[in-house]
């Protein structure tokens, strides 16, 4: 069977400063062609050196309203993924409880 290959496109457009103005991605695969973002967080795993490298930009339009319910999701959807990843659903359980704790002290909740 060959090897299938699946490209993800980040375009990032600088200011003078190289602070982000305007933020695009790209899927080919899941139909998405230079769609604009606001933020983007992203985790890679070095297993050599057993750290997380992190890529966190946002535009500076970027809303902090809007920022706080990035921040709140992107907490929740790790929850989840934790739960997935490891099958420890007492730890997601807490992460949750968090997330709601987080909502709650940002007013986020309705």
């Amino acid at each position: 069977m060959a090897n299938i290959n699946s490209e993800i496109k980040f375009n990032i457009e600088l200011d003078e400063n190289r602070v982000p103005e305007k933020l695009t991605w790209s899927a080919q695969d899941g139909g998405v062609q230079a769609e604009e973002a606001k933020a983007i967080m992203l985790s890679i795993w070095d297993s050599k050196v057993k750290e997380t490298m992190r890529i966190d930009l946002w535009t500076k339009d970027m809303p902090v309203d809007e920022m706080k319910i990035f921040f709140h999701q992107t907490l929740v959807a790790m929850s989840d993924t934790f739960k997935r990843a490891t099958d420890d659903e007492k730890m997601s359980d807490t992460m949750k409880d968090f997330c709601d704790y987080f909502a709650e002290k940002l007013e986020l909740t309705k």
